[in-house]
């Protein structure tokens, strides 16, 4: 999951302990949470749009799909008009903070290591702010690239 580290950063989430991952717009990165999100799955936290952007820490999925509340906000900037209670569009994940990492795992360190050429982040067009990671991938980051 990457986000922005100046609108919400590993930091906010280690205070606040948990939040919901709302404001997502973007189909393939709502059925990620919809469909593949599970409780207790892990995840990468990446700061992007900053510099260096990379791998913060580890968050965790501690509830499971849920209608984005964002959606039926019309004060919000996620507000969609064609969202009702009965037929929500939007959904979202509840993330608990697990671990901020002592140093941040750069995107040059990841193009670097070549055991991770296939992690969707590296490729080109790859924008979405959820994103699938192998497990090879996450058990290889983790074992040898966090700290």
């Amino acid at each position: 999951m990457k986000s922005e580290p100046d609108v919400f950063s590993i930091d906010h989430l280690k205070k606040d302990e948990t939040t919901l991952w709302e404001g997502v717009r973007n189909y393939q990165a709502r059925n990620f949470m919809m469909n593949d999100m599970k409780e207790g799955d892990e995840i990468l936290f990446y700061h992007s749009s900053c510099e260096p952007p990379g791998i913060a820490g580890l968050a965790v999925v501690t509830k499971e799909k849920q209608p984005d509340p964002s959606q039926f906000d019309k004060k919000s900037k996620y507000f969609d008009s064609k969202a009702t209670k009965e037929k929500p569009i939007w959904y979202c994940v509840q993330v608990g903070f697990k671990k901020k990492f002592t140093n941040l795992i750069a995107l040059s360190t990841l193009k670097d290591t070549k055991q991770l050429s296939e992690l969707l982040v590296l490729k080109r067009g790859q924008r979405l702010s959820i994103q699938p990671v192998t497990k090879t991938d996450f058990d290889f980051i983790l074992k040898n690239l966090a700290k």
